[in-house]
């Protein structure tokens, strides 16, 4: 596609061009990565952070109750997810770079790799690191790492962060993942106040020049206790723009892995099945422990928070298997364009 026509179907919301938009990358997400859905099981596993962006719901001035998993509840989390046959973790938490931290994320790597005997895949989801650091982890076993750069655009991107957040400093930590050998995830927040269709037409061209290999994308939904949120947005809007976005870049970028992120089921019931529907083709149901799950809302009236991970999993079950597709089950589900990548 040029980028005319991507903006073009970004502005479409007559329901036949949807439907007409959704097909054809359903058509190609069956026929390049196939109608196989893989587990990411995510454990939230602090919201302590040092950054302030000013659309989350954990940045460092919000008052909330902050918590740090203990190793043990970790790894409980990690046989869950091993015993039920997820495949793979991320391991998710705001940002932290002191060394007491770094040390217990290299020993949990290490631990939950001994406990699944080397078959759980671990995704790491923590933020900006050294290169070293990012090293040590890789070479401990993390093998995949998600660094959502929010938006492509460096003065939409200064909007959302204060002064002392870096675009550039982001952007050099993908070439870094990438660089180590990690597969490198990234994505954006659609429907952001100030944004403009150009912005997502440059997120996408972002992917593709990058080379990415997994996107976790979706729609913006405001956080009341947020600096942003004071700004109006259309929810309505951003759900559809957020489908949109996954469809267009099913057909951009054919081989990669696409999150069906849960901020879909936010605004609607049924948002994940609508995204693996228009190309997404990954979960990442969440087996954090209940009692934490209040306190880790980067966004507002997040789904699920009450929900047990054994509940959660037949929930899914059903939901996909009501689409006539499969969960791989015991697999990493590693992106083809990562294993083709790889073979340069």
């Amino acid at each position: 596609m040029t980028d005319q026509e991507i903006f073009e179907w970004l502005q479409k919301n007559n329901s036949r061009d949807l439907e007409r938009l959704f097909r054809k990358a359903y058509a190609v997400k069956e026929e390049i990565v196939k109608k196989t859905v893989y587990f990411r099981g995510i454990i939230e596993l602090s919201n302590i952070c040092e950054k302030n962006c000013f659309y989350c719901g954990i940045r460092k001035d919000v008052s909330v109750n902050r918590y740090c998993l203990t190793r043990k509840e970790i790894l409980q989390c990690a046989e869950f997810a091993f015993a039920n046959d997820y495949g793979s973790l991320v391991l998710q938490a705001g940002e932290r770079k002191d060394d007491a931290y770094i040390r217990f994320i290299n020993e949990t790597i290490t631990q939950i790799k001994a406990l699944s005997e080397g078959r759980l895949g671990i995704t790491l989801s923590l933020g900006e690191q050294s290169y070293d650091v990012y090293k040590k982890w890789f070479d401990l076993g993390a093998h995949r790492y998600l660094l959502r750069i929010e938006t492509s655009s460096e003065t939409l991107y200064q909007r959302l962060h204060p002064a002392d957040h870096s675009f550039h400093n982001r952007i050099q930590c993908l070439r870094d993942l990438k660089t180590i050998g990690y597969q490198v995830g990234t994505g954006v927040m659609i429907g952001l106040p100030h944004q403009k269709i150009e912005d997502l037409v440059r997120d996408i061209r972002f992917f593709s020049e990058y080379d990415i290999d997994m996107i976790g994308m979706g729609p913006y939904i405001p956080q009341e206790r947020a600096p942003l949120s004071t700004q109006p947005v259309d929810l309505d809007l951003n759900f559809i723009l957020a489908l949109k976005m996954i469809a267009l870049t099913r057909i951009v970028m054919p081989d990669i892995n696409i999150a069906a992120t849960t901020a879909l089921q936010a605004l609607d019931p049924n948002g994940r099945e609508k995204a693996l529907k228009a190309g997404a083709n990954i979960l990442m149901p969440n087996i954090t422990p209940q009692q934490y799950r209040a306190d880790y809302q980067l966004y507002n009236d997040k789904p699920c928070i009450e929900e047990e991970p054994l509940l959660c999993l037949g929930c899914l079950e059903s939901r996909i298997k009501s689409l006539g597709e499969t969960i791989g089950y015991d697999q990493w589900g590693d992106s083809i364009h990562f294993e083709k990548r790889s073979k340069k």
